[in-house]
């Protein structure tokens, strides 16, 4: 069933309950007041009448003033001396039976009154009724009958009915706008977000849905347009990545190629060539070994052993390492760290990040200058900057550590970079709760990372 036949479903059970309530409504009134007002009326007019006798026989003046109050009074009265002429008096079966049964007589007289009520074929109606003894409270002289014939619901709430009923419609019109502006505020919506999903599910990422109120369905749209934008971006990357590893794949391979047709026409120059090849190989093998671990730190697939760590000692062990390529371009390291921090994290990892980022300042720091390292406690956690001379503009440095950006990328085939050395920093420092940052406003080139002392045990 469809949502909109839900709603119209809704709309016809809002105005049968409606009808529902409003019949049993007029039913209550009709049974418990009006039949309860009328019985109460007739019991007080019935014992009022037989009231007129005091003592001795029912006269011609008691039953003058008994037929007056017939003609003068909206009840139906008949006078007796005895129960069967009372039976003649009013002949009519009241509900299949005699107004007085045989069963009924021993009461009546005792000098005890009757109630009779039923539906009476000779005025078509129900008929509420009540055979009231005149008595002195010794002998009785007679009896009285005072009877009315009821009025059907219609004629009782016969001036109300217009007013219920174009209430009633008036109820019936502002539910039915009600109940369309509704559908109309949620099919809408949900039209365009059924056509949105068909777009993007074609790959029609740059759709966004219109959200005009923060309800329900409002919330939904803003997910869903947080969906079709993260997906957006997804895409870009996709395409940036595929072309970043058709170029990165593409030159080496060009060379392999060109070489390999070169050493099939010659001999010549043999060693260089195969050493060069080599060279492009393994280049290659680092660039799929680094984009394998890039991957693996960005779908949360690391690992962390973390242990107490000198940071200080980690870091001279890590220096060290580049202490021949660094004389080679006639770089000086500058070291400030404080030996007493002590970290609890994985020595791999963070010696991972250290490695990334010293390696990428010897690459690419100017020969004859310095490197600065500088690893201190802050506020709970290890503050390690790395600063060397760059000509790099601000807009260049926003985007250093964005997966194979280089900003001079002719440099790469001499220093034999992937471009994604810093970018595994960043998701390494991001794993470890940590930031990762740039220094836009210095000539230089600056890089802090802020790692807490103490990471989460796995």
């Amino acid at each position: 069933m469809t949502f909109s036949r839900k709603i119209l479903l809704l709309l016809i059970g809002s105005i049968g309950i409606t009808l529902l309530a409003a019949f049993i409504f007029l039913h209550f009134t009709y049974r418990d007041l009006y039949l309860s007002t009328v019985r109460e009326s007739v019991e007080s007019q019935g014992q009022r009448t037989a009231a007129h006798y005091h003592s001795g026989q029912l006269t011609e003046e008691i039953i003058e003033k008994i037929h007056w109050y017939n003609v003068v009074s909206e009840y139906e009265v008949v006078v007796a001396d005895d129960l069967d002429e009372l039976n003649r008096l009013f002949p009519y079966e009241i509900d299949g039976e005699m107004l007085v049964e045989n069963a009924d007589r021993d009461s009546l007289l005792a000098g005890q009154s009757m109630m009779k009520e039923g539906y009476v074929d000779h005025y078509g109606r129900q008929v509420i009724g009540g055979v009231y003894p005149i008595t002195d409270g010794v002998s009785t002289a007679g009896y009285v009958y005072i009877f009315v014939p009821l009025e059907g619901l219609t004629q009782v709430f016969g001036s109300s009915i217009p007013l219920l009923i174009s209430v009633g419609i008036l109820f019936f019109i502002v539910l039915s706008l009600l109940v369309g502006r509704i559908r109309q505020s949620l099919f809408r919506p949900l039209a365009s977000i059924e056509s949105f999903s068909k777009k993007v599910s074609a790959g029609e990422y740059d759709q966004r849905l219109e959200v005009k109120q923060m309800d329900e369905i409002g919330q939904v749209s803003a997910a869903l347009n947080q969906m079709s934008e993260a997906l957006q971006h997804q895409e870009e990357r996709q395409k940036e990545f595929l072309a970043d590893i058709m170029h990165e794949v593409r030159t080496p391979l060009t060379y392999i190629q060109g070489y390999t047709e070169r050493l099939k026409k010659s001999d010549q120059d043999k060693e260089i060539i195969l050493t060069t090849i080599e060279s492009e190989v393994q280049r290659m093998n680092s660039l799929l070994s680094d984009l394998v671990e890039l991957n693996r730190l960005q779908e949360g697939y690391a690992e962390f052993d973390r242990q107490p760590i000198a940071a200080a000692d980690l870091l001279y062990e890590t220096v060290q390492v580049f202490s021949l390529p660094a004389k080679e371009r006639s770089l000086a390291f500058k070291i400030e760290a404080d030996e007493e921090l002590v970290m609890i994290q994985d020595a791999k990892r963070l010696q991972q990040i250290f490695y990334n980022l010293i390696e990428n300042a010897v690459k690419y720091a100017p020969a004859n200058s310095k490197i600065t390292l500088k690893l201190i406690e802050e506020n709970h956690t290890m503050k390690l900057s790395v600063i060397n001379d760059s000509t790099l503009s601000a807009k260049e440095k926003e985007r250093i550590g964005e997966r194979f950006y280089r900003a001079n990328r002719d440099r790469n085939r001499q220093t034999g970079g992937t471009g994604l050395g810093l970018a595994i920093v960043k998701e390494l420092v991001r794993l470890m709760d940590g930031e990762f940052e740039i220094d836009l406003n210095t000539h230089a080139f600056k890089v802090d990372i802020i790692i807490p002392k103490e990471g989460y045990t796995e």
